[in-house]
């Protein structure tokens, strides 16, 4: 138990795909040292295989009796091997004008962004950002024979404590949203922390912080006057990834809202471009009472009628999307 949770709310209407949020992580976090393969947080195309590929096909977290289900270890193909480009042929010698990587990639981070599923005019896709959930029921600590990770109580911030951390992995192969990584040069395992020296300070995160869409909301679950609260609790638009993994996520995401699908005649129907039972899958039965919600919220405001979710969903002011005490 800790005494308050810390959450984030992401907007996936509002997501435009720009990577500005794995830039911020990426530059602050994981660009070195190890980390170069790391995306503590990404921004993932759906329909598609994620990052690591096909995670969500890779096991871990409880079963329905809340036991333990071990998974397996992505490989590094899985991730995309790192690699550097011939800046100093193409750039600086002029030797080779062409701009080339320094290995023939297979694969990585966003190898199949924009590709989605369905054919025009009924092609469809949307963006998902993913982090570490900082669930409240984390698979990779229960699964961690070390104790080495642990949530901080007055947060609930996930971390890993490198002093007791031995590389054995467990926290890998448990957490189904493989969101634990193994730094090779250092034998230790290493994830998103949140940016708690940044949360410590007052300043939200910095995928929060540099997110141009505004999509991304941070606060304590258990402040009634936050936003969080609003969204998960108040509205319940707001719902987390895959919650049938039983890790009782604290990062939630409203659903994407899609135009209908065009009849053979290029006429609109009453269905929508992405199936529904597509966004079921990801976060659960919820899905239907949200969407409904956001759409009837959504008419009052169109209509000049006042509404609080639709106010609070528009980010007017970036500051107030954070309410860190």
């Amino acid at each position: 138990m800790v005494k308050r949770q810390l959450s984030m709310v992401l907007d996936l209407n509002k997501c435009i795909g720009c990577q500005t949020c794995t830039s911020a992580c990426k530059l602050q976090w994981t660009n070195r040292n190890g980390r170069e393969y790391m995306y503590w947080n990404n921004v993932e195309t759906h329909p598609g295989a994620g990052y690591p590929r096909n995670y969500q096909n890779s096991g871990g977290g409880f079963d329905e009796d809340g036991a333990l289900k071990i998974g397996i270890t992505p490989i590094a193909e899985d991730y995309g091997i790192p690699w550097e480009y011939n800046y100093e042929e193409a750039l600086m010698t002029g030797t080779d004008p062409w701009l080339r990587p320094n290995v023939k990639p297979t694969w990585g981070a966003n190898w199949d962004e924009d590709e989605g599923r369905g054919d025009y005019p009924n092609s469809y896709y949307f963006y998902l950002p993913r982090l570490c959930n900082h669930c409240a029921n984390p698979a990779c600590l229960a699964a961690c024979s070390r104790n080495a990770i642990y949530k901080r109580q007055e947060d609930g911030i996930v971390l890993v404590d490198q002093e007791r951390c031995r590389g054995y992995r467990y926290c890998v192969t448990a957490c189904p949203y493989k969101k634990v990584y193994f730094n090779e040069e250092i034998s230790k395992s290493e994830k998103c922390i949140f940016c708690y020296p940044r949360i410590e300070k007052g300043l939200p995160t910095a995928c929060a912080k540099q997110c141009v869409g505004r999509i991304r909301w941070i606060g304590y679950r258990d402040d009634e006057a936050g936003p969080i609260h609003l969204l998960v609790e108040k509205y319940k638009v707001a719902l987390p990834l895959h919650p049938e993994w039983g890790t009782e996520p604290n990062v939630f995401y409203v659903p994407p809202m899609a135009p209908p699908r065009i009849d053979g005649n290029g006429e609109p129907t009453e269905e929508t471009r992405v199936p529904l039972d597509y966004l079921k899958s990801l976060f659960g039965d919820g899905v239907v009472s949200s969407l409904d919600t956001l759409r009837e919220e959504r008419a009052k405001k169109q209509s000049g009628a006042e509404s609080e979710l639709m106010d609070t969903l528009i980010g007017y002011r970036h500051a107030e999307m954070f309410k860190l005490s």
